[in-house]
């Protein structure tokens, strides 16, 4: 079976390169020699990292690869992640929502079929980002979603032809191979069983949350010895941000932030080994949910107060405009006091989102194999 994928790789976002390798090894699990090839903005490296093909995803490049790619291709996979949304800028034909909703259309144009695969939808908030939507969105052949407000937004913005089934994110699924790279990088510890991992993200001009996580951990400092350690889930940008949080912190001396160039399997052990998570970004919230972690989630998108009532910490996280820094203190001491019961949560919850994600391959074959 040929297959091609689209999405948010080739720029070193945790949470996406994540998807992609979860989507390729669970294809290879459970397709027989799969031909996959991946359009990405940085298409030599992707290629390297997984070995598949690999193509440059703007229009500028090698147009015709694309066009040929999806003629030879069964399926194209659009997804997962949050692929269909205009948070970001969209212009006529310019921005994330155009751009994944076109390579669609030349799928169809090609004779491909297409499988909306794990995504999560939204915000779509613009006329001209809900006209495409209706327009390019009833075109795909198959819709798996990762929650129910996705699917409910679909419904909402006229995406009604396309049958639409609520799974899980896809790297639920995810294929963990140990390693130790990150703790490594970390001699310096004096201890490796007070470690909470930390994600903070930019979010346009809001930077409160900076002081607020700030407060939180000089407390969980002074009141539990915890050692906080930052994972920068995308890069200098969180780098950045975790060093903003930093300069609010009375202990900054008690924090460590790992490299920004890390595999997304290697901030998975990582997470996998600390005794509790707080965070913004989705993926290191997944990870946590993964390995049994406890969290705190800062939620700035829908995506995220979804995954956290999946997981069962919405009760003890917050929607980023309301974040009370004293009441996130005393529910990670909380989590802390009482990790192990709340692990167990965790752990049941991600079994059973694991076997969801895996729905998502189940459905893929039902529908696409040997099909064109």
């Amino acid at each position: 079976m040929k297959v091609v994928i689209s999405g948010f790789y080739g720029l070193g976002n945790t949470g996406d390169e994540a998807i992609l390798e979860a989507i390729i090894d669970n294809l290879r699990q459970e397709l027989d020699s799969p031909d996959i090839t991946v359009f990405s903005l940085s298409p030599e490296e992707t290629a390297k990292t997984h070995n598949v093909k690999s193509i440059f995803r703007g229009w500028k490049q090698d147009f015709k690869g694309k066009v040929r790619a999806l003629r030879q291709a069964n399926l194209l996979i659009s997804g997962g992640g949050g692929l269909l949304q205009d948070t970001y800028p969209t212009k006529f034909l310019f921005g994330p929502l155009p751009y994944y909703l076109l390579i669609v259309f030349l799928a169809k144009l090609c004779g491909t079929k297409v499988m909306f695969f794990s995504q999560g939808i939204g915000p779509v908030n613009s006329r001209w980002g809900k006209t495409l939507m209706k327009m390019f969105a009833n075109m795909a052949d198959f819709v798996t979603v990762r929650d129910q407000y996705s699917k409910d937004l679909l419904h909402k913005l006229g995406v009604t032809k396309p049958e639409t089934i609520v799974t899980s994110d896809i790297v639920f699924a995810f294929h963990r191979k140990e390693d130790t790279s990150c703790m490594d990088s970390l001699p310096q510890l004096e201890r490796r069983d007070n470690l909470v991992a930390v994600s903070v993200r930019p979010w346009f001009e809001k930077v409160k949350q900076f002081e607020q996580m700030a407060e939180i951990l000089d407390e969980l400092i002074e009141q539990r010895g915890i050692t906080p350690v930052f994972v920068p889930m995308e890069g200098h940008h969180d780098d950045k941000a975790s060093r903003d949080v930093m300069k609010h912190m009375k202990h900054a001396d008690k924090c460590h932030i790992l490299g920004t160039d890390f595999t997304p399997n290697q901030y998975l052990n990582f997470i996998g080994q600390c005794q509790m998570t707080i965070g913004m970004r989705l993926h290191a919230l997944i990870f946590s949910t993964l390995t049994g972690v406890p969290h705190i989630g800062f939620s700035y998108d829908k995506k995220v107060e979804s995954l956290l009532k999946r997981s069962g910490m919405w009760d003890y996280s917050a929607v980023l405009e309301e974040i009370d820094s004293a009441k996130l203190t005393q529910n990670a001491l909380t989590l802390l006091d009482n990790r192990e019961e709340h692990s167990q949560v965790v752990q049941a919850n991600a079994a059973q989102l694991r076997a969801e994600a895996m729905r998502n391959l189940d459905l893929l074959k039902e529908k696409f194999v040997y099909t064109k």
